[in-house]
């Protein structure tokens, strides 16, 4: 049973607006990170749907990039999160404004 490209892209939209909503309404580095991993979870659904549509193996290659991408963000958010709670104890957006020197 093929799931038609409708369906896939309305999921994908689906979930890439509730990312988006998550990231921009949130004030946790945390919750804006969930969000952020929504919406290239959205994007990897899309290529794999596109992929199966057309018949076409690149759509599964560019979910291999995505998923590098996820992971090399997820490192870089978790290690910013990691220097805000030791330089200033909170994990609130709004504390990351000047990272580099004295808060």
């Amino acid at each position: 049973m093929n799931v038609p490209l409708s369906h896939v892209l309305a999921v994908a939209a689906g979930l890439f607006v509730i990312g988006g909503v998550m990231a921009a309404s949130r004030r946790s580095i945390l919750l804006i990170l969930i969000g952020v991993e929504f919406m290239l979870t959205a994007g990897s659904i899309v290529f794999a749907g596109a992929a199966l549509a057309w018949g076409n193996i690149d759509g599964q290659a560019a979910i291999i990039i995505v998923m590098g991408l996820a992971a090399a963000e997820a490192g870089l958010g978790l290690a910013l999160l990691v220097h805000g709670r030791r330089g200033g104890g909170s994990v609130d957006a709004d504390g990351y404004a000047r990272l580099g020197g004295d808060a």
